[in-house]
């Protein structure tokens, strides 16, 4: 990576002190904190107002004059460049590590709905590894609310065991009354 633009020489710069504006409060309103340079020989005029302190700022300016000389001197070479390269390859880096862990993850789900562990319901069959299978019939589902959807659990190994859960519970409010 190749080091720092240095700055300028004095000779080439016109400096002036301005007003500052925007936040900051009253001090950046009242004093000549703002420096802008202005570089003779390209026309390339900086301004910085990033602090409320003039040497600071100066110091700033400086900086950022540099940096836009290397640009206009060295294209493509110019360190803000390379920097800017640097930056996007690890973005894209990142970026395609997580596409692969969140792919991983998905496989993973995929296999494991596929061999439900015993007591899990598989979300294709609706059927979990203990032979237990649960179905929601559409009038059911219009009802709303939990309590009062019926569910119907039957055993798929025996057919001859099926429990209603909204008849059994019927049967035993009709039985209290």
């Amino acid at each position: 990576m190749p080091s720092r633009p240095k700055p300028p020489p004095d000779s080439e710069l016109e400096e002036s002190y301005l007003k500052g504006s925007g936040p900051g409060g009253q001090k950046i309103n009242k004093t000549n904190s703002a420096v802008q340079l202005k570089h003779i020989p390209t026309g390339i005029v900086v301004k910085s107002q990033a602090t409320r302190s003039r040497a600071q700022n100066r110091k700033h300016a400086r900086e950022v004059l540099a940096q836009k000389l290397d640009d206009l001197h060295n294209g493509d070479e110019s360190r803000s460049n390379i920097v800017g390269k640097v930056m996007k390859k690890r973005a894209d880096s990142a970026r395609k590590k997580s596409r692969r862990k969140y792919k991983k993850l998905e496989e993973e789900k995929a296999r494991d709905s596929a061999n439900p562990a015993p007591g899990e319901q598989s979300a294709e069959s609706g059927v979990d590894a203990a032979g237990c299978e649960a179905s929601l019939t559409p009038a059911d589902a219009d009802l709303g609310t939990m309590d009062q959807t019926a569910v119907r659990i039957k055993e798929t190994t025996s057919p001859s065991v099926a429990l209603d859960s909204s008849t059994s519970s019927r049967t035993q409010n009709s039985s209290k009354q």
